[in-house]
Protein backbone atom coordinates (compact mmCIF):
# COMPACT_ATOMS: atom_id res chain seq x y z
CA UNK A 1 0.00 0.00 0.00
CA UNK A 2 1.10 3.42 -0.88
CA UNK A 3 1.52 6.84 1.37
CA UNK A 4 -1.08 8.19 -1.68
CA UNK A 5 -4.14 5.73 -0.73
CA UNK A 6 -4.17 6.79 2.80
CA UNK A 7 -7.41 9.06 3.07
CA UNK A 8 -5.76 12.02 5.41
CA UNK A 9 -3.16 12.71 2.19
CA UNK A 10 -5.83 12.52 -0.86
CA UNK A 11 -8.25 14.79 1.31
CA UNK A 12 -5.58 17.24 2.03
CA UNK A 13 -4.31 17.31 -1.51
CA UNK A 14 -7.72 17.49 -2.63
CA UNK A 15 -8.16 20.49 -0.49
CA UNK A 16 -5.61 22.18 -1.68
CA UNK A 17 -6.56 21.94 -5.26
CA UNK A 18 -10.01 23.30 -4.44
CA UNK A 19 -7.94 26.27 -2.92
CA UNK A 20 -5.97 26.65 -5.72
CA UNK A 21 -8.91 26.29 -8.26
CA UNK A 22 -10.81 28.98 -6.53
CA UNK A 23 -11.97 32.15 -9.34
CA UNK A 24 -11.39 34.96 -7.04
CA UNK A 25 -8.33 37.07 -6.00
CA UNK A 26 -5.35 35.72 -4.24
CA UNK A 27 -5.69 38.51 -1.74
CA UNK A 28 -9.30 36.82 -0.59
CA UNK A 29 -8.19 33.93 -0.59
CA UNK A 30 -5.26 35.08 2.14
CA UNK A 31 -7.62 36.58 3.97
CA UNK A 32 -10.05 33.82 4.38
CA UNK A 33 -7.40 31.93 5.77
CA UNK A 34 -5.84 34.18 7.96
CA UNK A 35 -9.28 34.23 9.37
CA UNK A 36 -9.40 30.31 9.40
CA UNK A 37 -5.76 30.01 11.20
CA UNK A 38 -6.80 32.32 13.87
CA UNK A 39 -9.84 30.93 14.87
CA UNK A 40 -7.96 27.42 15.08
CA UNK A 41 -5.23 29.09 17.39
CA UNK A 42 -8.20 29.94 20.06
CA UNK A 43 -9.18 27.55 22.75
CA UNK A 44 -12.62 26.21 20.72
CA UNK A 45 -11.38 23.04 19.77
CA UNK A 46 -14.49 21.43 18.42
CA UNK A 47 -16.94 23.79 17.29
CA UNK A 48 -13.97 25.92 15.37
CA UNK A 49 -15.27 25.26 11.69
CA UNK A 50 -18.40 26.70 12.64
CA UNK A 51 -17.06 29.46 14.41
CA UNK A 52 -15.31 30.19 11.04
CA UNK A 53 -17.80 29.67 8.93
CA UNK A 54 -19.88 32.07 11.02
CA UNK A 55 -17.35 34.67 11.10
CA UNK A 56 -16.47 34.28 7.55
CA UNK A 57 -20.09 34.92 6.59
CA UNK A 58 -20.54 37.70 9.07
CA UNK A 59 -17.22 39.62 7.35
CA UNK A 60 -17.76 38.64 3.95
CA UNK A 61 -14.20 36.55 3.97
CA UNK A 62 -13.97 33.21 2.02
CA UNK A 63 -15.34 30.46 3.66
CA UNK A 64 -13.56 27.46 1.82
CA UNK A 65 -9.93 29.42 3.00
CA UNK A 66 -11.53 29.60 6.73
CA UNK A 67 -12.37 26.49 6.68
CA UNK A 68 -9.01 24.99 5.44
CA UNK A 69 -7.16 27.60 7.54
CA UNK A 70 -9.14 26.24 10.60
CA UNK A 71 -7.15 22.67 10.19
CA UNK A 72 -4.04 23.92 11.37
CA UNK A 73 -5.50 22.75 14.97
CA UNK A 74 -6.46 19.11 14.42
CA UNK A 75 -6.10 16.52 17.30
CA UNK A 76 -2.08 15.71 16.65
CA UNK A 77 -1.33 19.36 17.11
CA UNK A 78 -3.89 20.40 19.06
CA UNK A 79 -2.00 19.44 22.47
CA UNK A 80 1.35 20.82 21.17
CA UNK A 81 -0.39 24.51 20.15
CA UNK A 82 -2.39 24.83 23.42
CA UNK A 83 0.19 24.05 25.47
CA UNK A 84 2.64 26.65 23.87
CA UNK A 85 -0.59 28.83 24.30
CA UNK A 86 -0.70 28.11 27.95
CA UNK A 87 2.44 28.55 29.08
CA UNK A 88 2.86 32.23 26.79
CA UNK A 89 -0.22 33.31 28.73
CA UNK A 90 1.06 32.03 31.86
CA UNK A 91 4.40 33.74 31.48
CA UNK A 92 2.81 37.08 30.72
CA UNK A 93 0.13 37.18 33.83
CA UNK A 94 3.11 35.81 35.51
CA UNK A 95 0.91 33.18 36.92
CA UNK A 96 2.49 29.81 38.53
CA UNK A 97 1.71 26.06 37.17
CA UNK A 98 -1.41 24.66 38.59
CA UNK A 99 -1.29 22.20 41.44
CA UNK A 100 -3.30 19.57 41.75
CA UNK A 101 -6.75 20.42 43.49
CA UNK A 102 -7.14 18.48 46.96
CA UNK A 103 -10.61 18.72 47.23
CA UNK A 104 -12.85 18.47 44.20
CA UNK A 105 -15.69 21.45 45.58
CA UNK A 106 -17.18 23.72 43.09
CA UNK A 107 -14.72 26.73 44.18
CA UNK A 108 -11.48 25.24 44.12
CA UNK A 109 -12.61 23.66 40.06
CA UNK A 110 -13.72 27.42 39.22
CA UNK A 111 -11.03 28.68 40.10
CA UNK A 112 -8.55 25.76 38.99
CA UNK A 113 -10.75 26.75 35.55
CA UNK A 114 -9.90 30.43 35.84
CA UNK A 115 -6.23 29.23 36.28
CA UNK A 116 -6.16 27.70 32.77
CA UNK A 117 -8.58 29.29 30.26
CA UNK A 118 -7.13 33.34 31.21
CA UNK A 119 -3.56 32.27 30.27
CA UNK A 120 -4.46 29.79 27.42
CA UNK A 121 -7.33 32.96 26.28
CA UNK A 122 -4.28 35.37 26.43
CA UNK A 123 -1.79 32.92 24.63
CA UNK A 124 -4.54 31.91 22.08
CA UNK A 125 -4.61 35.96 20.85
CA UNK A 126 -1.11 36.55 21.74
CA UNK A 127 0.09 33.59 19.16
CA UNK A 128 -2.95 33.62 16.47
CA UNK A 129 -2.35 37.31 15.45
CA UNK A 130 1.40 36.15 14.34
CA UNK A 131 0.32 32.87 12.79
CA UNK A 132 -2.94 34.49 11.17
CA UNK A 133 -0.75 37.29 9.21
CA UNK A 134 2.21 34.79 8.64
CA UNK A 135 -0.50 32.70 6.81
CA UNK A 136 -1.83 35.95 4.82
CA UNK A 137 1.56 36.24 3.42
CA UNK A 138 2.33 32.72 2.93
CA UNK A 139 -1.01 32.53 0.81
CA UNK A 140 -0.87 35.74 -0.94
CA UNK A 141 2.58 35.07 -2.20
CA UNK A 142 1.78 31.10 -2.88
CA UNK A 143 -1.64 31.10 -4.63
CA UNK A 144 -0.15 32.41 -7.99
CA UNK A 145 2.64 30.24 -7.92
CA UNK A 146 0.60 27.44 -6.93
CA UNK A 147 -2.26 27.89 -10.01
CA UNK A 148 1.05 27.70 -12.48
CA UNK A 149 1.59 23.81 -11.15
CA UNK A 150 0.05 20.96 -12.80
CA UNK A 151 -1.86 18.51 -10.21
CA UNK A 152 -1.51 14.96 -11.82
CA UNK A 153 -4.25 13.10 -10.99
CA UNK A 154 -3.54 9.90 -8.98
CA UNK A 155 -3.98 6.40 -10.43
CA UNK A 156 -7.17 4.67 -9.54
CA UNK A 157 -6.20 1.26 -8.36
CA UNK A 158 -7.38 -1.63 -11.06
CA UNK A 159 -10.28 -3.36 -11.00
CA UNK A 160 -9.36 -7.59 -11.79
CA UNK A 161 -11.86 -8.42 -13.93
CA UNK A 162 -13.44 -11.72 -13.59
CA UNK A 163 -12.71 -13.64 -16.39
CA UNK A 164 -15.21 -16.95 -16.79
CA UNK A 165 -14.50 -19.33 -18.90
Amino acid sequence: MTWKRFGFFRQFKLNLIRLIRLRVEPDEIARGMALGLFIGMTPTFGVQMFIALFCAMLLRQNKIAALIGVWNTNPLTAPIIYGMEYEVGRLLLGLPRPTTQIEFTYEAMKELGWMLASPLSLGSLVLGIPVAAIGYALTLHFIPVMRQWRVPRWPRPRRKENITE
